[in-house]
């Protein structure tokens, strides 16, 4: 019995082929009365890339998604998904397309094994193949064993890994996924970026949204921010934070930081404030090491620079609702 990489590498003449384009996006705009929540979106997606969506609450990434796949109607642009044009042939395109939703919608009523089963159905597979696949996406969910167990015996961990196999039933060419870690422990985050590296490497195309900053300089190749409904940056994450970021940070804080922040200013290029900490961003960050040791007022923490620190610069700190 083949594997899962196995299958992908049997069905690599069908699509999976790096250098395609996957998905194509020009002028995408969708308004929701007055309000304008995706803003002239344009993204191209390449065959075997793992492409994160990153952006504030609001910032439009779950619309984009739901645009692209061709579950609401976009006012402007176009959608190319598979090769074909979205929303007007968007049962075909979603039929080589595996989706992992932001909330679970597993049916509580079945078991884990029932869940894969009547979703295959979906798409008109046959059951005798589905029964054979089943072993195999329980084992890549690290759920064997757990086929006749109930959704309320399970684990968040283990429901979010469930929705990913669900996800594969139909061997797709694409995964699309909204925020898929959010609200696990970090075992079982880490267990699915082990699983998603797995299918990177199959030749599978990833389309993620995440606020996990980590996740994705983890897993994506590139990655677009979104704020207000337009993509504000798009390159790889190292590349974002060469381009965007001073490359050393020290963040500090405790009771002499907003005495000690005035002083910092002199110290670093550039310096900000956020709740109780100081954070300094600069080139070389040895002036502003030598000026805190020795002050036990203070507690300092000295980071290489990231995509948080990225993201927070072109999106500002300010809470989203």
């Amino acid at each position: 019995m083949q594997d899962i990489g196995a299958q992908v590498r049997e069905h690599a003449g069908s699509g999976l082929r790096t250098g395609v384009t996957t998905l194509e996006v020009q002028g995408l705009c969708k308004r929701y009365g007055t309000q304008e929540v995706v803003r002239g979106v344009d993204l191209r997606i390449s065959a075997g890339e793992c492409f994160g969506l990153l952006g504030p609450n609001g910032a439009g990434k779950t619309t984009t998604l739901k645009l692209c796949l061709g579950l609401t109607d976009p006012d402007a642009g176009s959608v190319r998904l598979l090769g074909h044009e979205v929303p007007r042939e968007a049962r075909a395109a979603r039929a080589q397309v595996g989706v992992v939703p932001q909330f679970d919608s597993l049916d509580p009523d079945f078991t884990v094994a029932e869940n894969l089963l009547v979703f295959g159905r979906y798409f008109g597979l046959d059951d005798s193949r589905l029964r054979q696949r089943i072993p195999q996406l329980l084992e890549f969910a690290g759920l064997t064993g757990r086929a006749e167990a109930r959704m309320a015996a399970l684990s968040g961990g283990m429901k979010r890994r469930l929705a990913l196999a669900r996800a594969l039933v139909n061997e797709p060419q694409a995964l699309f996924m909204d925020e898929p870690t959010t609200g696990l422990d970090p075992q079982a985050r880490h267990l699915i970026w082990e699983r998603l590296r797995r299918l990177i490497q199959e030749g599978r195309t990833l389309v993620l949204t995440t606020h996990f900053m980590e996740e994705a300089e983890r897993l994506c190749t590139r990655v677009a921010i979104m704020d207000r409904g337009r993509i504000i940056a798009s390159d790889s994450p190292r590349a974002m934070i060469a381009k965007h970021i001073e490359p050393q940070v020290v963040e500090v804080h405790g009771p002499g930081f907003e005495a000690w922040m005035e002083r910092a200013r002199s110290l670093a290029p550039r310096v900000e404030r956020a709740g109780e900490t100081v954070f300094c961003y600069a080139a070389d960050v040895e002036a502003v090491l030598a000026d805190l040791r020795g002050r036990s007022d203070l507690v300092y923490l000295h980071r290489p620079a990231n995509l948080e620190d990225v993201f927070l610069k072109l999106t500002g700190r300010d809470l989203r609702d």
